[in-house]
Formats: C-alpha cells, sequence, structure tokens
C-alpha cells in the first residue's frame, strides 16, 4: 500500500531532500512549508518534475495547531523538521526558537496523538550534548545545550520522548550530527567555504577553525530518517545518525580549497565567533545504534560529498552572497 508521510519543514535543506527521496520511494506525501506571501515553497520549487505530482505542498505555520491537525489526519508518518536552526540568530531572537521549536513540536506531537499517526520520526541535532565530554559521544553522553537554539532543540527532544512516555506515541528522536550539501543555507560553513573561494576569494572570513565536527551528506541524513520510519524499531529511543569522524573547521577549510585547486589564508572574522562558552569545542559521533537498530551507515564519505556539493554551489552560485555575513 502507498504510505502518506507529512513532512514538516519541507521546503528547507534536509526537509526538500527528505520529500524528494520519500517521493523516489513511492510515497505520498504532505509537504508543510512556511507561509510567505510570494507563494514561494523553498526549496520544493526545484526538486525533480517527476516527483510533484506526489508532494501535496501546503503553505502554513507550525505554531497553528489547527492546521498541523488537519494536515496529521490519515498520514501513516509524521517527519517533523520545521524549526528555527540559525545558532547566531537564537542570541537575538530567544523567544522565536521556543515559539518555533518548542511549542511548534508540541503541535506535532499532540496533533499525531489524536489523528494516531503510527510513526512519528522527531528531529534533534548534536548541538544539544554541547562540547564533547567522551569521544565519540553515544546516545548517552550528557545533554548540554549551550546556546538558546540548542536549549529549544533539547526541551522540544524530551518533550517528544514523554509523549512517548506518557501516551503511547511512538516517537524517535534522530540526532543528526552536522548535515551539508546542496541547498543548505548559505550561512553554514561548508557553503561560506565554497562560495567565497568560487567568488576569487582567497583570503577566507570564517569564525572559530579550532573546533571539530562530524560531517553528514544531507542524503545520508535523509536515508537515516526514512529507516527509522521503516522499522518496527526505535519508539522511545534517541538515535545519532553521524560519520564517527571528527574534523576541525580550518581543516575542513584546507579541504574544500584543495578540492576546488586553490590556495587559500584564513582570516578570523569577530562577528561570525560565537560567545565563548556557547561554542560547541568538539563533536564526533557514535553512530554504531543506527546501525544496530536500522541497518545504517553513510554511504557518502566525506570528499564525494563536497564533490558533489562544490559541483551543485558552483552552478548555483548566484543564490549565494559571499560579501554579506548574515546571523
Amino acid at each position: 500500500m502507498t504510505k502518506t508521510a507529512l513532512v514538516t519543514g519541507a521546503g528547507g535543506f534536509i526537509g526538500s531532500t527528505l520529500t524528494e527521496m520519500l517521493a523516489e520511494k513511492g510515497y505520498k506525501v504532505r509537504a508543510l512549508v512556511h507561509y510567505n506571501s510570494l507563494g514561494r515553497r523553498g526549496w520544493l520549487d526545484s526538486i525533480d518534475e517527476q516527483h510533484k505530482p506526489s508532494v501535496a505542498v501546503t503553505a502554513g505555520d507550525i505554531c497553528d495547531y489547527h492546521m498541523v491537525r488537519e494536515l496529521a489526519e490519515g498520514a501513516d508518518v509524521i517527519f517533523h523538521l520545521a524549526a528555527l536552526i540559525g545558532i547566531p540568530y537564537s542570541y537575538h531572537a530567544p523567544q522565536s526558537y521556543v515559539d518555533v521549536n518548542v511549542n511548534g513540536t508540541l503541535n506535532v506531537l499532540q496533533a499525531a496523538r489524536e489523528a494516531k499517526v503510527a510513526k512519528v520520526i522527531h528531529t534533534s541535532t548534536s548541538e544539544t550534548y554541547g562540547t564533547a565530554q567522551f569521544v565519540p559521544i553515544t546516545e548517552l553522553h550528557p545533554v548540554n545545550p549551550q546556546s538558546p537554539y540548542a536549549a529549544t532543540k533539547a526541551g522540544a527532544d524530551f518533550l517528544a520522548l514523554s509523549y512517548c512516555r506518557s501516551f503511547g506515541l511512538p516517537v524517535t528522536v534522530m540526532r543528526p550530527f552536522n548535515t551539508y550539501g546542496p541547498r543548505q543555507s548559505a550561512r553554514a560553513v561548508i557553503p561560506t567555504i565554497i562560495s567565497q573561494i568560487a567568488a576569487g576569494k582567497l583570503n577566507i572570513k570564517l569564525g572559530a577553525i579550532k573546533p571539530t565536527r562530524d560531517l553528514n551528506f544531507v542524503r545520508d541524513t535523509a536515508r537515516g530518517f526514512i529507516a527509522a520510519a521503516e522499522t518496527a524499531k526505535g519508539a522511545g529511543e534517541v538515535i545519532n545518525l553521524g560519520s564517527n569522524k571528527e574534523i576541525s573547521i580550518g581543516e575542513l577549510a584546507e579541504l574544500i580549497a584543495e578540492i576546488m585547486n586553490v590556495r587559500i589564508t584564513i582570516e578570523c572574522d569577530e562577528q561570525r565567533l560565537r560567545p565563548e562558552k556557547s561554542e560547541v569545542e568538539r563533536l564526533w559521533a557514535d553512530a554504531s545504534k543506527a546501525e544496530a537498530l536500522l541497518g545504517w551507515k553513510p554511504e557518502y564519505s566525506l570528499r564525494h560529498g563536497l564533490d558533489i556539493t562544490i559541483s551543485w554551489l558552483l552552478k548555483n552560485a548566484e543564490l549565494y552572497r559571499h560579501d554579506v555575513y548574515n546571523i
């Protein structure tokens, strides 16, 4: 039977890729994108034409419970990705992050409960762990959010798990480490590096370059979400998605420069630095639980993923402004 999936945040970077992959697998997708007066559907405007008949797009707001409840009715699975994600902006507008990330998640959980949805896949983030207290980071690592963004995501995670424990709602919390790939936000570090080099800049402006990250190609992340939805296991579980490798931001910049066949220098741009105690210094995932429960492990090496990302961004360079830093 054809399954119906509701994807919140479907117009975003990961959400649009997930929506496309669900359509490839034969799902009917209800895609919730954030309303705007121009009628734009985010990255869903650029998905493959062959998949568009399988995707019914609704423009709205995750903070509107009645809309979320209507969309949840009859869905077999909900993939909840809608969130405010920019860490720097969370220092300026923390209330917005509570409204969207916590209250929006509550709307999804309550709607799923009332509609008796068979599975809810809730999107977390490795930022909830804060700087690694041990590596690699397992799901037993303490949750220690260091930014308002991470705090609201941690709150949403615990709310999701509480709905599983209190009401029997089959929720799985997926905790991807840093995802990258085509369509990523211009303010993220990889597009920042690529777009500056593509514009002919060899003195690259970055924030802190010593912190390490564990990087996932976007299709690997989306494939992990789908695997969680399609298994009978995982209710009430937190599951990391990661490569089990770490790389510093400085090393990452040098690798991208090598692939793009240029030599660069790196300049510290003060406005890109997080407050000292808010910077997450080290992230390195243990994803063995994902392999054990879901049969998931990354298919894309970092270099392969970067090759694809660089090629895509060079073809879409007009979408990225290298000369402006937006929080």
